[in-house]
């Protein structure tokens, strides 16, 4: 009895890391095509300078080097979602194992 109640306890804390890890992957795929969408709209425009919000503070730099910072921000973001991908598909494996230990 000792033993089922663990894996109950085992099986509701994966579930919540897995809830987790499913709106911190949702959340970094908003910020990746929010960031998509400022990079295409940066690239369309024929200005050679852009504005670009740092803190408080609005700064007029370079479109060149804006582009620079949203491609590695968005390698960044990409390296953390397929990270987050692996880390679910762990958790649902282990979510069904213990599914089939419990029944």
């Amino acid at each position: 009895m000792v033993e089922k109640e663990n894996l109950l306890a085992e099986y509701q804390n994966l579930q919540e890391q897995y809830k987790m890890v499913i709106i911190q992957k949702e959340t970094l795929k908003l910020q990746l095509n929010e960031l998509d969408n400022a990079f295409n709209e940066i690239k369309s425009t024929k200005e050679d300078k852009v504005y670009r919000i740092v803190g408080n503070v609005m700064v007029k730099k370079n479109k060149e080097d804006v582009m620079k910072e949203l491609e590695e921000f968005r390698d960044d973001l990409k390296v953390k979602i397929e990270s987050l991908e692996r880390i679910e598909k762990d958790l649902e494996k282990r979510i069904k194992e213990l599914e089939e230990n419990i029944k």
